[in-house]
């Protein structure tokens, strides 16, 4: 296909979902420490920064820590986490969108990912799709946090395509915000009343048919 604009997607909600390896890494923490967290207590650290899920977890097992004792848990955690999602495959993919990536690649439609994961990149390679993607903005490459459209600017940039140009895939209001201020179009996966400001809405990419693809991408 020529003439079509380019594609930008966020990663944790929206191509894998690694909420579940967090929660992993944060209970064996815990274990270890001598009491347990809940998949319901685990709903409260989504989107917190992961000093202020530490401090929430020892909070709920009533446990006071050193701040040596505090690093070393940090950087434990997270080497569990990166442990558990160095096993991830393409059988971790949220569902559909694989015929979406596929589409895309088979059609030679650019597109990019604009996460705010510092992890990105070894999430992409455990999903064996990470030489697909023509660019890759992570954490590690942008100073200001969405709803602040630096992420999706770069992206645009390394995808040559101006912001106008470009279609991204969030699911979190603060990511649509990004998105709307960049000037792109926004496309909402999840809950659309949270969603509400996105210009499209879908619970998920079994709801995304080829065809709204094709609409979508053209200029």
């Amino acid at each position: 296909m020529n003439n079509t604009k380019g594609i930008i997607f966020d990663l944790d909600g929206v191509i894998v979902d690694t909420a579940k390896f967090h929660y992993l890494a944060w209970r064996k923490m815990a274990n270890d420490l001598g009491f347990d967290i809940t998949l319901e207590q685990n709903e409260q650290l989504k989107g917190v920064s992961r000093v202020h899920s530490l401090e929430q977890i020892l909070g709920w097992g009533n446990r006071t820590v050193s701040s040596t004792e505090f690093a070393q848990l940090m950087s434990s955690k997270n080497e569990d986490y990166l442990s558990r999602i160095a096993h991830m495959n393409d059988e971790d993919l949220l569902p559909g969108v694989k015929t979406i990536l596929d589409f895309l690649t088979e059609n030679h439609i650019p597109f990019a990912l604009g996460s705010a994961s510092k992890n990105a990149r070894p999430i992409l390679k455990g999903l064996k799709i990470e030489k697909r993607f023509k660019a890759i903005v992570d954490g590690n490459d942008v100073t200001k946090a969405k709803p602040d459209p630096e992420v999706f600017l770069i992206a645009a940039q390394k995808l040559d395509m101006q912001p106008e140009d470009c279609v991204v895939f969030e699911d979190s209001v603060a990511g649509v915000e990004a998105a709307n201020r960049a000037g792109m179009t926004s496309i909402g996966i999840g809950d659309k009343e949270i969603l509400k400001e996105a210009d499209h809405n879908f619970n998920d990419f079994t709801e995304i048919y080829i065809d709204f693809i094709k609409q979508i991408i053209k200029k």
